[in-house]
């Protein structure tokens, strides 16, 4: 009961919240939910295939909560998956090149606004998209992909240089 004690203490320390945004990629619109405070360290948390669940705020808060800035960019444009086939279809649906570079403009955003490090971290399909936009943007320096890899969204010597846990 104490080590949990010990664990829930930081991570109730300080209220952080999200809040909505819209960033913006040439013509393309992104909504975007961000916390945290600005000049941190960021992390651009990347959705599962069912959209930005409760849970993906969850770990954007806990991760925020840990004095990083968070930025979760919505690349199903507020569609949420009710069930594993509606799931199924929008990431069917998804453009994932597109989806890169919103995920790369988010990293841009971060760092524009003083974070002097980005990272990314994704899950399932997250995951993969987590991998393409750490390959394809320099503005993101490492990431953390939960078991979604698409190896058609990058070139593997692109993160060379990038520490990939």
């Amino acid at each position: 009961m104490r080590g949990l004690l010990l664990l829930a203490g930081p991570l109730c320390a300080s209220a952080v919240s999200l809040t909505a945004v819209e960033l913006h990629a040439g013509e393309a619109s992104i909504p975007a939910l961000v916390g945290g405070p600005k000049g941190a360290p960021a992390v651009v948390v990347i959705q599962e295939w069912w959209g930005v669940t409760p849970q993906i705020r969850a770990h954007a808060l806990r991760i925020a909560k840990e004095g990083y800035r968070v930025l979760i960019p919505d690349v199903y444009k507020g569609e949420l998956g009710a069930d594993a086939e509606e799931a199924h279809h929008l990431m069917s649906g998804l453009d994932f090149p597109a989806a890169v570079g919103e995920i790369a403009s988010a990293a841009s955003h971060l760092r524009a606004e003083g974070s002097p490090r980005v990272g990314v971290v994704g899950f399932c399909m997250g995951g993969a998209l987590a991998m393409g936009s750490l390959a394809a943007s320099a503005d993101i320096a490492c990431g953390a992909p939960f078991y979604g890899v698409n190896f058609g969204l990058f070139d593997a010597a692109a993160l060379a240089d990038k520490p990939v846990q």
